[in-house]
């Protein structure tokens, strides 16, 4: 197993509230940027400061918590954003520019060359007011790759201390990922970032992948909100690098409070089978499952559901076997006969193929029911 290095840089403050419809309050940045810190995140990128005169203070307030983690400003390529970002007293200021001929072409009307040189002065500009520089290439995925480590050299050699390969509309599979990630990593000596959208749903291994090729920052936003189909998601990617690549100094207990914290705030609602944090995750219907479960829950848990402050459910259904339901009849301090138990699991068969739930009231009752059928 080879060992990484990585930082994580999530971006749910910023990126993540560019999901329609969602706004974070000030108060709620706050928290969320406290238990990202809480965590052992690096980076956080509290917002973009030019926005608006709220979101400025927003950046400044997390900026002046004094959280362990390195806070981050987003910015054009302008020195009104810079500068605003700058008076937020951040760590750093990710300036970011297309790339791709597409979006040069129809966003700035001139050569993809004059907008390198307009975006160089923007580095010199922030590293001159003392504030160190991350560089981005917005649509990276869809630039030539000549062109794209001319970008990355030229603003190298103007001071960035980080380069950003953004697959923007989620374009690339894991072994394009690699194939480029490796080629530029060994093309310019500076530190990568990978920042990878799901659209088609392959942030995280994208992610992974790119760090897998030498790729240092890794983006993130909790529960992989963002635009279109979001982001990177950071409680997957953490257990991945936890259970896979060794990297244990992140506390993955607190990812599920987090993940429906941000569910909160955000009212963007978790799919009931969200990986690591959703409802499902370690809920188990099957006898057979369950069985084994009780036996060593490793049989069908790759990881424990501690691990990642979650617990584990046995769900009642269609599938459920006897032992399941003898565990879950203890659980709520009932006693059956093994005729008893036989009979309310055929109820509960019947009751489930109705597409009826069998919550802990419900299966009072069909117990009750048995306790008071003739013999």
């Amino acid at each position: 197993m080879k060992s990484l290095n990585i930082e994580i840089c999530d971006v749910t403050l910023r990126d993540g509230e560019q999901t329609p419809g969602v706004s974070f309050s000030c108060k709620e940045k706050v928290e969320i940027a406290t238990r990202l810190d809480g965590i052992g995140i690096e980076v956080i990128e509290a917002g973009f400061p030019a926005v608006s005169e709220n979101e400025k203070q927003c950046v400044k307030t997390i900026a002046h918590l004094g959280l362990d983690a390195r806070i981050c400003g987003f910015s054009r390529a302008r020195e009104q954003d810079i500068q605003t970002a700058i008076d937020c007293d951040v760590d750093m200021v990710s300036i970011f520019i297309p790339t791709s001929e597409l979006h040069v072409r129809l966003k700035f009307k001139k050569p993809r060359e004059q907008v390198l040189e307009d975006a160089l002065k923007m580095i010199d500009f922030a590293r001159d007011h003392g504030v160190q520089v991350r560089f981005a290439a917005e649509d990276a995925s869809r630039t030539d790759l000549p062109f794209l480590k001319e970008v990355y050299r030229q603003a190298a050699e103007h001071g960035a201390v980080l380069l950003s390969y953004a697959d923007t509309v989620g374009c690339l599979i894991p072994s394009e990922m690699s194939q480029v990630m490796t080629e530029l990593v060994s093309s310019v000596d500076r530190p990568f970032c990978a920042h990878c959208h799901n659209d088609m749903g392959c942030a995280v291994a994208n992610t992974l992948t790119a760090a897998e090729a030498g790729a240092f920052q890794l983006h993130t936003t909790v529960n992989g909100i963002g635009e279109r189909a979001g982001n990177a998601s950071l409680e997957e990617l953490l257990v991945a690098l936890r259970m896979k690549k060794g990297v244990d100094r992140y506390d993955l207990s607190k990812l599920t409070g987090l993940s429906h914290l941000v569910e909160k705030y955000s009212g963007i609602t978790l799919p009931r089978n969200k990986p690591v944090t959703g409802e499902l995750a370690f809920s188990h219907e099957s006898g057979i499952h369950i069985a084994a479960i009780l036996e060593d829950p490793s049989t069908y848990e790759y990881f424990p559901p501690a691990l990642v402050g979650g617990e584990r459910h046995f769900i009642l259904g269609k599938h459920t076997g006897k032992k399941a339901l003898e565990h879950v009849v203890a659980s709520l301090g009932c006693e059956l006969s093994e005729k008893q138990v036989c009979a309310v699991l055929d109820l509960v068969k019947d009751h489930s193929e109705h597409k009826c739930n069998i919550t802990p009231e419900v299966l009072r009752k069909l117990i009750k029911k048995v306790k008071e059928s003739p013999a």
